[in-house]
């Protein structure tokens, strides 16, 4: 984004290089495509490595709960766990306290997979070629990023 940005000059903030919006879309696209042949050999899509990243972190989570943590609404959420029970990753079941409350567990396939998955992050990194240092500042400020967006939709 171009810092020199003359506010008189509205079609400046226009152009796609002072877009912050832009390099965000694209490296979570380019990022996306570099898991892809590595979640291919576990036979997950990343939508649904996301899912057992959260998953593995907690079992036994609410569909609302999930697609807090993963960023998803429920109808994006419902059929990618469809799949996934059809899979035998998960199972979901209906509260017993409440029914409205679809509650989603890992299986024993769902829990085994966690081992052939963690490489998939160091893979990752290391066919990126970046200092270590430099991703886990990039993160930090995309959770502040991030942060500040969710504060921002409130």
């Amino acid at each position: 984004m171009d810092q020199n940005l003359n506010p008189e000059t509205s079609d400046e903030y226009l152009k796609l290089d002072n877009q912050l919006c832009f390099p965000l879309y694209a490296t979570s696209r380019m990022i996306t495509r570099l898991y892809q042949p590595l979640l291919e050999k576990l036979g997950l899509t990343y939508p649904q490595y996301i899912v057992l990243l959260v998953l593995w972190e907690a079992d036994s989570l609410s569909v609302k709960e999930i697609g807090e943590r993963v960023q998803l609404n429920t109808n994006t959420l419902t059929p990618l766990l469809k799949r996934m029970q059809e899979l035998k990753y998960i199972t979901r079941v209906r509260s017993t306290e409440d029914e409205r409350i679809v509650l989603v567990n890992l299986t024993k396939a769902g829990r085994d997979m966690k081992a052939k998955a963690l490489e998939i992050p160091h893979q990752l990194i290391a066919s990126l070629n970046y200092p270590a240092d430099k991703a886990i500042e990039l993160k930090r400020m995309l959770d502040d990023f991030m942060d500040r967006l969710s504060k921002a939709e409130e």
